[in-house]
């Protein structure tokens, strides 16, 4: 959706029994509050609410079947680039913005209307069975990039300049990649050069937000991206080198 939106929600609230038993939940919160959110959000979850989390980690749909007693699991991938301007101001940065989305298990059909409900309001959505392979393809991008610019403190730009942190990203996009095809993730051959690829159509100055969050001293998100890889590499018995070195240091 292009242009000046204004938004007049039927409900803005703090306090989620206010809403009552919902047919969709959209978690949209940082990961380090995922768990509270859910909490929060438990008495209005019914057998049949579906639930899409839009958070960048791999884990979360799996977080969430933890944390909440019933419900219809999806895992789901945002492409946008926003930020909060003012309260209640979003500016979005990214020209399109992208959702992708479906369910954890079993055929996707009965889940058309949702899609529909997305489509009409302006949001570019696709509701896929390979929303999982979806989710990955987006983390082996931004789970090294986050790492590298965070520990480095450099722009994309600066990155793809440097021939060694340059190499860096490279390595930690192949180690992702290693972790994603032992966990059964169908992923494209070419996923890392084109991963890279993507890397260099992005504006010189961009940083990641996690390399934003550190700058502002403020929590990150180092644990969903870098901590997952170092965790899931002991679990599954792969060495994961350059992912020790950023968690270690960022």
């Amino acid at each position: 959706m292009a242009g000046e939106v204004l938004a007049r929600p039927f409900l803005a609230t703090d306090d989620p029994a206010e809403a009552g038993g919902c047919d969709l939940v959209l978690f949209a919160v940082k990961s380090y509050g995922l768990e509270q959110a859910a909490r929060m959000i438990a008495g209005n979850v019914k057998d049949d609410t579906v639930i899409i989390p839009l958070l960048n980690g791999v884990d979360i749909t799996e977080r969430l079947q933890g944390a909440l007693p019933r419900g219809i699991f999806f895992y789901g991938t945002v492409y946008v680039s926003a930020f909060i301007e003012s309260p209640g101001v979003i500016h979005q940065v990214s020209p399109a913005g992208r959702l992708i989305f479906g369910p954890a298990g079993g055929s996707v059909e009965q889940f058309r209307p949702i899609d529909a409900l997305f489509q009409e309001a302006g949001i570019t959505s696709e509701l896929t069975p390979s929303s999982r392979t979806a989710l990955w393809t987006k983390f082996i991008f931004i789970c090294p990039a986050a790492g590298v610019t965070s520990l480095r403190q450099q722009p994309f730009g600066k990155v793809m300049d440097d021939p060694e942190t340059r190499d860096l990203l490279t390595g930690l996009i192949g180690e992702v990649e290693q972790i994603a095809l032992a966990k059964g993730i169908e992923l494209p051959g070419d996923i890392v050069p084109a991963t890279i690829a993507k890397v260099k159509q992005i504006p010189y100055e961009t940083k990641t937000s996690m390399q934003l969050d550190f700058e502002k001293g403020r929590e990150t998100e180092i644990d969903i991206f870098t901590g997952y890889i170092v965790r899931a590499g002991r679990e599954l018995g792969i060495k994961t080198p350059l992912h020790d070195r950023v968690y270690k240091r960022a």
